[in-house]
């Protein structure tokens, strides 16, 4: 049975390669590309992201992106933001003043709070607000890595938190968009569970890969 096609975007930011290893490992046939016509196939799309917000908008913009993003999100195929990726699909964030982000989901992106250590860099604990979400199911409350400095907003799209001064949104969900704040391929075994619940929205009979 064949595998379901994902399109991990390529805009030259980073380890990209890393978030496709993880896909292909959870049951998806994850190809790192910046080609319009292959991500308007697949089944489902990835926007991974690492580094300062503003040059990984210029950078999306700047392969052409930025608008096949959109159009994917709104698609109603399942899409994922990792990271950087994840604050990429709101309205802007105040580490890039005046650079308007994808506003594929509402609101900005805001530093952390002035208590802790900025950024981020250590594992923490998922709180889950809505611990019935596909996107979290069999997790339990897990551990996973973060690497952030900014975060996005708690609301009604919050699935799950950290705690890291206060609560910090971790996994967000509307519709068919999901978002994470850690990186669930540098985050063993929970980390790919997670990209594999993602996975069985895209073809479940073919999300059969072990995590081990």
């Amino acid at each position: 049975m064949s595998k379901p096609l994902v399109a991990v975007l390529d805009y030259g930011i980073g380890n990209l390669r890393s978030a496709q290893k993880a896909l292909i490992r959870v049951g998806s046939d994850a190809r790192l590309t910046s080609d319009i016509g292959l991500i308007a196939e697949a089944d489902g799309v990835v926007l991974p992201g690492v580094g300062a917000f503003g040059a990984c908008m210029k950078a999306l913009h700047g392969v052409g992106l930025a608008g096949a993003a959109v159009s994917a999100a709104a698609s109603g195929r399942p899409f994922i933001g990792i990271c950087v990726g994840m604050q990429l699909l709101y309205e802007g964030s105040e580490e890039s003043p005046g650079i308007a982000g994808l506003g594929v989901l509402p609101g900005q992106i805001t530093r952390l709070p002035s208590t802790v250590k900025r950024p981020q860099m250590q594992w923490n604990r998922l709180d889950l607000i809505e611990p019935d979400h596909p996107s979290v199911a069999g997790l339990g409350t897990p551990w996973l890595y973060f690497v952030h400095s900014y975060r996005a907003p708690v609301d009604h799209t919050t699935v799950a938190t950290v705690d890291y001064g206060d609560a910090v949104t971790a996994v967000t969900a509307r519709d068919n968009v999901w978002a994470t704040q850690c990186h669930p391929e540098k985050s063993s075994v929970a980390g790919l569970e997670l990209l594999k619940n993602w996975v069985k929205t895209l073809a479940p009979a073919t999300a059969e890969t072990s995590t081990r």
